[in-house]
């Protein structure tokens, strides 16, 4: 296959790279982990004068109207830089599930909000036990004509900042995504804080009232294309995680001298750095196979479990190669490396890590045969 990017591709990869870069420093990094939101507002305000906040939502909301493959380039460049975002759960979680499935009210209320900065959203994705998203534990009832919520969501990312949280929810029939405020009647949270030092919030719903996503009929639909988002946006993350740590891996083995030469010239961390490369590109071309398959309206989800596995198991092999060259460098947190095996950690166990992702994969497989 051909994994060369288009043009107007790199010209997005391009743009991303150079807001990202040009405004997060490690300083700056530093700064936002110590705030109370751990929101780096003023470079959210950035993404979207670049137009890259909307840039795969309907240009009749003021998106430029691209696919997810664009989506994933911007995630990979703030994956790059570790910069402390809400942009998956803003745009992949959330705006582009409205974009697919909401009414055109819920559109017109939600999708210019998000192309200019002005609202952020999330999604309870999370489960306890099994951590299956396709299989939500969070209950709704009719209540008139509106629904209300029963249940527990824990890890619900940004839900702190958020205007929405979107609640995927087994209702009589079947499951459906709903929108709640996160602020509002009903709703208790505690803050939890991640391995990578984001805010998440743990959400319990007592009778919470909430508003249907789009049509409750279509609501498995609505929740497996969410969930493939979802996903595909980690493994974006994950992909600029690792290119990152490897460019500062081999950095520094070829400025360290060690017995008269670099530790780049030892067998030992060639093999390292070679295997670390080998699963970056794995993660690479299984990430661009699956969100092109779905741009182009392919059934994408096993191809998605490919490339989350990778993300997640090649992932964590990348963080601890890069840890394990940069010798006690790595275990120092006033070094920016640490912060690569942190979000690299905390995206492998994302909605399921290695494990649990080969095992929904070979149930897809079995289900498929039989």
């Amino acid at each position: 296959m051909n994994f060369e990017l288009s043009e107007e591709q790199v010209a997005v990869r391009d743009l991303a790279a150079q807001v990202f870069t040009g405004s997060v420093t490690v300083e700056r990094v530093k700064e936002i982990e110590a705030s109370a939101e751990r929101f780096d507002r003023a470079l959210w305000q950035q993404l979207a004068g670049a137009g890259l906040l909307g840039i795969s939502l309907p240009e009749e909301h003021g998106g430029s109207g691209l696919g997810f493959v664009e989506t994933c380039l911007v995630l990979t460049q703030q994956g790059r830089v570790v910069a402390p975002l809400p942009l998956w759960s803003t745009v992949a979680c959330g705006a582009l599930t409205i974009a697919a499935a909401g009414t055109d009210a819920q559109r017109a209320e939600w999708l210019p909000a998000v192309v200019s900065g002005d609202a952020v959203l999330t999604a309870a994705l999370a489960e306890v036990g099994v951590n299956d998203p396709l299989a939500p534990q969070v209950r709704a009832t009719s209540d008139g004509d509106g629904w209300k919520l029963d249940g527990f969501k824990p890890s619900v990312p940004g839900a702190h900042i958020a205007a929405k949280v979107l609640v995927p929810a087994a209702t009589p029939d079947g499951v459906a995504v709903f929108f709640v405020d996160p602020n509002g009647p009903g709703v208790s949270a505690e803050r939890a804080v991640t391995t990578n030092r984001e805010l998440h919030s743990h959400l319990t719903f007592t009778g919470t009232p909430a508003e249907v996503l789009g049509d409750v009929a279509d609501g498995a639909r609505t929740l497996q294309a969410m969930v493939d988002r979802a996903l595909l946006g980690l493994c974006a993350l994950q992909l600029g995680v690792c290119e990152a740590a490897i460019e500062h891996a081999a950095g520094y083995t070829s400025e360290r001298v060690q017995f008269g030469k670099p530790l780049s010239a030892f067998q030992g961390a060639e093999i390292r750095a070679a295997d670390a490369f080998i699963d970056t590109e794995a993660i690479r071309v299984t990430l661009l196979q699956a969100a092109w398959k779905f741009d182009v309206g392919r059934d994408a989800s096993s191809d998605v479990l490919v490339a989350k596995w990778w993300a997640s198991e090649g992932g964590q092999r990348v963080v601890h190669h890069v840890q394990h060259l940069h010798g006690g460098m790595g275990a120092d947190i006033d070094y920016p490396v640490h912060r690569y095996f942190l979000w690299g950690k905390q995206i492998e166990d994302t909605l399921g890590g290695a494990s649990a992702t080969l095992s929904r994969l070979g149930k897809r497989f079995a289900e498929a045969t039989t």
